[in-house]
């Protein structure tokens, strides 16, 4: 039998998918922010979920990333606020794909 790291390493060796999993980086690393901030404020699901006003399972979901329903900012906020921090978003500009120029001789 694989472990996780086994079959993660085996399943990103894969270019489809190692491109679809790139595509979630940023979710997974926001998802992990706010795990590492509810262990650092040493707070369960269900005590954050009293703070906001929903329940555990709705805190789990959220968690997760699982799901067919993204938390809105506003709970997001509320999430945050509960944690003792900020919710910040923010654009960036995505780095701008060189221009090929192409000569056309007539």
């Amino acid at each position: 039998m694989l472990t996780h790291k086994q079959l993660r390493t085996k399943a990103l060796a894969n270019a489809e998918v190692k491109a679809e999993y790139e595509k979630l980086t940023e979710e997974f690393s926001l998802l992990d922010e706010f795990l590492k901030a509810r262990a650092a404020q040493g707070l369960t699901q269900a005590q954050v979920a009293e703070k906001i006003g929903t329940t555990q399972s709705a805190v789990a979901r959220m968690e997760s990333g699982s799901g067919k329903h993204s938390p809105s900012l506003a709970t997001l906020s509320k999430y945050a606020d509960a944690l003792g921090c900020k919710l910040e978003v923010r654009l960036v500009r995505l780095p701008q794909q060189r221009k090929i120029q192409v000569a056309v001789q007539a």
